[in-house]
């Protein structure tokens, strides 16, 4: 009775945090020997040595002090550089504030905008913790499920503004998307920052995947059409461009009227991100470009082993993803794609992610993240069009076997 008494003493947000899907496969199938894991959203190449040596020139230095709550000044400076090479326009370094992971920047997003009894409107499938971090804020997440049709995943920005109602703060916009490479468009970005304004909504903007688009150098972004005054908080993290996953350094973009209070909520939190990491991070933005190219090759890559194979095989429902490094399908007959995961474990020695933590428009799916080296990739495709064939003769037989 203990523990039960014990949790239920605890704040019923916490508790409500559901377990994660991805976590519970992760578990399943650790330490199995030869187990190809897609399963998380990381690449599989160490942070590269020009990134790391600042980090450690800087330690040897002995920064290892408190510092900036919004990031030392050399960092915002090369925050400013990078995002002008991007997006051609002019940027300032009160625009930005570095966090402890870009889980961090969702976190202080959340918090600036919605709290108990707010609504936020999530696009779904969606990257679980931003429900998570509305739940622990004690906010509503009302998701609105995007489609998967003949020309791929598709939001339906009219049941977005329906959705929103008097106790609606802000909308959660993740393109391109994780899970689906859903990619919103200028003009879809255009809408919903038209209704933006007109409703006094703000606008989280997560573009953490924005470099990794497969129609051009990079995503349509919010910061093509919007203004410096717009009610938009931008999140992105370094992990996922640099290989940088445990690093956990991100940053936000923000108005800079509110810039104090975001530095006081980092301040209350963490006091502020470790100088040497930060140091790192410079040495990503200003000379990660060849770097960058190279992640992205890899993903093209992968992205083509996926996408053909499942294609040749017949048995899925997915779409060529616009963007991210994820592969989001569908196989017809497995409708309960969280037992699928730990199937696939012990039938076809991969590891994917189970749909249904990425909401309920993600039941009946599975997530493959293919942003990693080719050899594991081809190894891992050729292991599922095995599975799916057996599944295929399997079925077959069973058919003969009921036949009169």
């Amino acid at each position: 009775m203990m523990p039960d008494t014990l949790i239920g003493a605890l704040r019923r947000e916490a508790r409500e945090v559901p377990n994660s899907g991805i976590v519970e496969v992760m578990e399943y199938g650790r330490g199995r020997d030869g187990l190809i894991a897609l399963w998380a959203g990381e690449g599989d190449l160490p942070t590269p040595d020009f990134i790391c040596e600042p980090a450690i020139a800087s330690l040897r230095a002995g920064e290892t002090f408190y510092t900036h709550q919004g990031g030392i000044p050399e960092l915002r400076q090369a925050l400013v550089r990078y995002h002008r090479r991007l997006y051609d326009r002019p940027f300032s370094p009160d625009q930005f504030f570095v966090t402890g992971s870009g889980m961090q920047a969702i976190q202080i997003a959340v918090q600036l905008v919605a709290g108990s009894g707010d609504e936020v409107v999530v696009p779904t499938p969606a990257w679980p913790n931003i429900m998570a971090a509305l739940t622990v804020s004690g906010a509503r997440p009302v998701e609105i499920g995007m489609r998967l049709g003949n020309d791929g995943w598709r939001l339906d920005l009219d049941d977005v503004f329906a959705a929103c109602g008097p106790r609606t703060k802000a909308i959660f916009v993740n393109t391109p998307c994780n899970p689906t490479g859903w990619t919103a468009t200028t003009d879809e970005l255009s809408e919903i920052l038209r209704f933006a304004r007109e409703r006094g909504l703000w606008i989280i903007a997560d573009e953490v995947y924005a470099r990794f688009y497969y129609k051009g150098a990079r995503a349509p972004s919010f910061f093509d059409i919007a203004a410096d005054d717009d009610r938009i908080l931008y999140v992105n993290t370094f992990s996922k461009n640099w290989a940088m996953t445990g690093w956990r350094v991100g940053w936000m973009g923000a108005p800079p009227e509110i810039g104090n209070t975001i530095e006081n909520l980092i301040q209350n939190s963490t006091s502020g991100v470790p100088v040497f990491t930060q140091r790192g991070a410079i040495a990503a933005l200003d000379d990660g470009e060849p770097f960058m190219a190279e992640q992205l090759a890899r993903a093209r890559a992968g992205r083509e082993i996926f996408c053909s194979v499942l294609e040749k095989s017949g048995a899925a429902r997915f779409a060529w993803p616009e963007g991210a490094f994820y592969l989001f399908f569908g196989i017809d007959g497995e409708p309960d794609t969280a037992r699928l995961g730990l199937k696939l474990v012990d039938e076809a020695n991969i590891g994917l992610a189970p749909g249904p933590t990425f909401g309920a428009a993600g039941a009946g799916f599975m997530r493959i993240c293919f942003g990693r080296q080719r050899e594991g990739l081809e190894i891992a495709a050729e292991r599922l069009m095995r599975w799916l064939g057996r599944r295929a003769e399997k079925g077959v037989a069973e058919g003969s076997d009921a036949a009169p």
